[in-house]
């Protein structure tokens, strides 16, 4: 499982501001720098810094690959710089489930490569319904970051820094 595979990626992206889309019926997720409002996701890049948009679910990891694992959308990539994503466009109960698919792609993740070189690890639950941030459970994200390296944030604004 390459989460690097260069066919499952676009860019460099250096747009200050660009949207993550999933058409929540069954394609791969993709950047659009056109359409805001099919955007569920939004990267705020203030620093126009390169960044590698990598599809996870339908491209590194196959519908068919891993059956009953939860994967993730998407992941973004600079230089010491790794967050993945989960997008969805739904009502509640949709937190709990995306939260999930992120922790399970971070053990995929972790399973396949060394990803100690980026210093900087986010996972984002992102729904265009609910686009504000939402804190969750301090214990629940430290946890998290003590197993994972990872802080989840429940938001639909992604910051590249």
């Amino acid at each position: 499982m390459d989460f690097f595979d260069a066919r499952c990626q676009t860019g460099p992206h250096q747009d200050v501001q660009f949207g993550l889309v999933d058409d929540q019926a069954g394609g791969v997720a993709y950047v659009d720098t056109i359409n805001p409002a099919s955007w569920i996701a939004t990267v705020s890049n203030q620093r126009q810094l390169p960044v590698m948009f990598t599809a996870i679910d339908k491209c590194v990891i196959q519908d068919n690959q891993e059956p009953g694992r939860g994967r993730c959308d998407c992941m973004l990539t600079t230089g010491d710089l790794l967050y993945l994503v989960e997008l969805k466009d739904q009502v509640p109960p949709w937190r709990d489930h995306a939260i999930d698919q992120l922790i399970s792609t971070i053990k995929f993740l972790q399973q396949y490569h060394d990803i100690s070189s980026f210093r900087k690890r986010k996972a984002f639950a992102a729904n265009r319904k609910r686009p504000f941030f939402v804190e969750l459970d301090n214990e629940l994200n430290l946890r998290l970051f003590r197993e994972t390296g990872f802080r989840i944030d429940v938001q639909a604004t992604v910051l590249i820094v």
